[in-house]
């Protein structure tokens, strides 16, 4: 199969650029291992300040027809098994496909965050309970728990909430080697205070900007109440660690630690409960981009590429988009997808002049300005360092061509 371009994961960044090359004229392939088209948008729904409800399959499916009406190729149930120079990717169904651009949009998976007892039926990660309540319309259980503060632990809450299941509270992970500062509660009051915007009330959002002054937070972390604070249909417990899981045949239990500011247990009580839902953070999946000049930037949820303002990585034509970039929003996602395509566009000679490239540029920097959840507190540096090492590679490159044109 030949195309001009192929797109690996159809996911919000994946379709964006599928959509966005295709409309200009392009040939495009997407390959997806799900039997759907939209990646994770499938199971997003939440409310977001002042622009209303996102619901992520109607938004998911709405570029899955643009992308169908603008000629692409949507290919799902494969897996990529390999993908190598100028580019051929090959399925796990024994097909090829061979372009001359590629996009590599894989997106993120969620982090492992052992719980003692986790291997248990009833525990899942929290990304599989957002899916089966908001795509399957299947709720997980009656009474459920959340380990895991982030901003995806809160929204999935609050939509289990809505879909009529119990949430008994969002916990702190217990102290171990694996949660690191996922379980100290400072940490994590610091972190929340930088989402205050998105507080569900004016008490609320008025004690976050407070939290951000470190010797008020260990204030607050004093008096922070044991039995937590009421958010959106659950109970918010800083002062609370969830340290098992316990069960016969499946979950029936849980046992929770009060703790001290700085995340040491105390006493311990039993909930009971019969789904548990742990959310670990999630990370950039790079199995595709092995060459590509990768660098670990914490600050991003991990591992990425080198890419260059355009998209493109240390690999000619091969460009990335999404949260293979670091860990970002779907707005951002898109955003990223489009510029990839609008740049692919451009270099198929398709679009005349760097007009559409730079406003495609320019909506990225807008969508990560506008976006309502940062799910990495400190993203603006991580994006600083990675800007910073691909001007160091393109720099490098430019006096290793100076010292060849003297050789």
């Amino acid at each position: 199969m030949i195309s001009d371009v192929v797109v690996i994961g159809a996911g919000p960044a994946g379709l964006s650029a599928a959509v966005t090359a295709a409309e200009a004229g392009a040939d495009v392939v997407v390959i997806d291992e799900n039997p759907r088209a939209g990646g994770k948008l499938l199971g997003q729904l939440h409310e977001e300040p002042g622009t209303g409800w996102w619901i992520g399959a109607e938004i998911s499916k709405k570029l899955a027809e643009r992308a169908v009406n603008a000629g692409v190729r949507i290919l799902t149930n494969r897996q990529v098994w390999n993908i190598s120079q100028k580019w051929e990717v090959a399925l796990d169904t024994g097909e090829c496909v061979k372009a001359d651009y590629a996009v590599v949009a894989t997106g993120a998976a969620e982090r492992p965050l052992p719980v003692p007892g986790w291997s248990l039926p009833g525990v899942m990660a929290i990304g599989a309970a957002q899916t089966l309540t908001n795509y399957y319309r299947v709720r997980p259980g009656d009474r459920i728990a959340i380990v895991g503060v982030d901003p995806l632990s809160l929204t999935v809450a609050h939509e289990l909430s809505m879909a009529g299941a119990d949430v008994v509270g969002i916990y702190l992970p217990g102290k171990s080697i694996f949660a690191g500062t996922q379980a100290d509660p400072d940490t994590n009051l610091e972190y929340l205070a930088g989402m205050s915007d998105l507080a569900p009330n004016a008490f609320l959002r008025w004690g976050g900007k407070l939290a951000a002054n470190k010797t008020l937070r260990k204030l607050a972390l004093t008096f922070f109440p044991k039995s937590g604070l009421p958010l959106m249909g659950t109970r918010l417990n800083l002062r609370k660690s969830l340290v098992s899981i316990g069960g016969n045949e499946r979950v029936e239990h849980v046992e929770v630690a009060t703790i001290d500011s700085q995340g040491n247990p105390g006493k311990t009580r039993t909930v009971k409960v019969d789904c548990v839902c742990i959310s670990g953070g999630l990370y950039p999946v790079q199995e595709l981009t092995r060459d590509c000049g990768l660098v670990r930037i914490d600050q991003l949820g991990g591992t990425i590429p080198l890419y260059s303002p355009e998209m493109e990585t240390t690999q000619d034509n091969l460009f990335v988009a999404g949260n293979v970039t670091g860990i970002e929003g779907a707005k951002i996602a898109m955003a990223q997808g489009n510029l990839a395509g609008t740049v692919i566009a451009s270099r198929l000679g398709l679009l005349e002049g760097k007009e559409a490239i730079d406003r495609a540029a320019a909506a990225v920097r807008f969508a990560r300005k506008s976006s309502a959840i940062t799910f990495m507190p400190d993203i603006e540096e991580g994006r600083r360092i990675a800007d910073d090492l691909w001007l160091e590679r393109v720099r490098e490159n430019s006096l290793a061509q100076k010292d060849e044109s003297y050789a």
